[in-house]
């Protein structure tokens, strides 16, 4: 357990970034890997692949119920000093993962024919998002129980043990996706499909290494079987926490889903090229993101020890770091955008188009910042209910009119991002609003206390 109660704040945001930056770097590379591998099997099976990632995506917003719900109140014992409390938190997470785990295997495999069809622009995309489906389904319902001991850590300040074991994973998610997407090896290639089971494998072993590492190293929260039995009054408040951000993550796969389905009338080509656009974006985005995601663990240890000035203070310096480095990044993507397109593609058609998307959508990053400091902040406080205030109005604000522009004889892909671009910015301003109401209502009473 590491104390991020005392010291220096931009010391701990520092650390900390520094730390997630290097982890979700190895996260984000699970689905880019995949996407390198099936692009060499043409533009149709890209496209099918990231179509297929929509939902993958709505399944990441189910894991940041249990994610957030587990590292916020986790934090909040561990600033309050309360062991027990954080070891019953622990092992109800726990419990909750595998019953989310299952749920999600079944629903995949029940939705995934339907979806595929629904979202893609020709057979041929349609079954490559099938085939990627059925093989990642069983890793995405895994996941669960890594995501459950990860956001444990994390919770209790401890990070690198989850740095490691995903770079592990993920180097083995690159050698069993070379060898079962494109048959490296073995002259027997599986497509998509064998993309979706390299990552089922590597998350497998991501799992085996988790649960290793608690039963030998982990020693503030431990597993015990008498605490598993489900408990009312902490599910409910585990999903309390992380419902918000889960549904926000929903948001966001629905207005990709949107996307897809608007710019399929523009051919695979176009889906491909937002598809590895949108993979770019992942990579570049990551170091303001790491800076913003610091934040939670920070503020909810220090929440729970009733210093509200230290929260507010991890606030100014996350939001203030992750504007700048945005900013730097939007002036790479100006100039940088082709470069940056053809680490993922060759075809020009493709880069075209994910540059384009690349050049226009970077003005809205300053904005993605925000975004992402006030929501991170919201999971240090414990209520992140603000937070779907801000999703619904950029959803409505750029799903009504792209719908009605997509049946318009002038609509063009352009369109899509520059109302891409109005929604993030509207969203970011109503999210520092609603943050700074919540400080007045949460850390006000605090410091009258203190």
């Amino acid at each position: 357990m590491k104390d991020l109660s005392s010291g220096s704040i931009p010391g701990h945001v520092a650390t900390m970034s520094l730390q997630m930056f290097i982890g979700m770097v190895v996260q984000v590379a699970y689905f880019v890997t995949d996407l390198k591998f099936v692009s060499m099997l043409g533009n149709d099976v890209a496209a099918g692949f990231s179509a297929a990632g929509n939902l993958w995506f709505a399944v990441l917003a189910l894991t940041q119920i249990l994610n957030v719900g587990t590292a916020a109140m986790v934090s909040h014992a561990v600033g309050a000093k309360q062991h027990d409390r954080a070891n019953l938190v622990f092992n109800q997470s726990l419990t909750m993962s595998v019953m989310m785990g299952l749920f999600v295997v079944v629903v995949l495999y029940a939705v995934a024919r339907p979806f595929m069809h629904l979202e893609a622009a020709d057979p041929v995309v349609a079954q490559a998002g099938i085939d990627y489906l059925l093989g990642v389904a069983p890793g995405l319902g895994i996941q669960f129980l890594m995501i459950s001991l990860f956001a444990t850590l994390r919770g209790t300040g401890i990070v690198k043990p989850t740095m490691i074991i995903q770079f592990i994973t993920v180097g083995l998610n690159i050698l069993f996706a070379a060898i079962l997407t494109i048959g490296w090896l073995t002259g027997k290639p599986f497509g998509a499909f064998g993309a979706g089971l390299a990552t089922t494998l590597a998350t497998i072993v991501g799992v085996i290494l988790s649960a290793y590492y608690f039963h030998r190293h982990e020693k503030y929260v431990t597993f015990h079987k008498e605490l598993l039995k489900p408990i009312g009054e902490v599910w409910k408040r585990l999903i309390m926490i992380g419902l918000p951000i889960g549904l926000e993550f929903f948001f966001m796969s629905l207005v990709m889903g949107v996307m897809y389905f608007v710019i399929r009338q523009f051919g695979a080509d176009a889906q491909a090229g937002l598809a590895e656009g949108q993979g770019a974006l992942r990579f570049i985005m990551l170091p303001a993101m790491a800076v913003a995601f610091a934040a939670a663990p920070i503020a909810g240890q220090n929440f729970g020890a009733r210093k509200p000035e230290r929260v507010r203070e991890t606030f100014r310096w996350t939001v203030g770091a992750s504007v700048v480095i945005m900013g730097a990044l939007t002036v790479f993507c100006q100039f940088g955008s082709h470069l940056l397109m053809h680490i993922f593609t060759y075809e020009e058609s493709v880069v075209a188009i994910g540059a384009t998307m690349l050049m226009i959508t970077s003005w809205n990053f300053a904005a993605n910042g925000i975004i992402f400091s006030c929501s991170s902040m919201f999971q240090g406080l414990g209520n992140t209910w603000p937070t779907i205030s801000s999703s619904v109005i950029r959803l409505f604000i750029f799903i009504v009119p792209i719908l009605w522009l997509a049946r318009q004889p002038g609509f063009e892909l352009v369109h899509v991002w520059y109302l891409s671009v109005f929604s993030m910015f509207l969203q970011a301003v109503v999210a520092y609003l609603l943050l700074r109401r919540e400080f007045a209502r949460r850390l006000g009473p605090v410091a009258a206390m203190a």
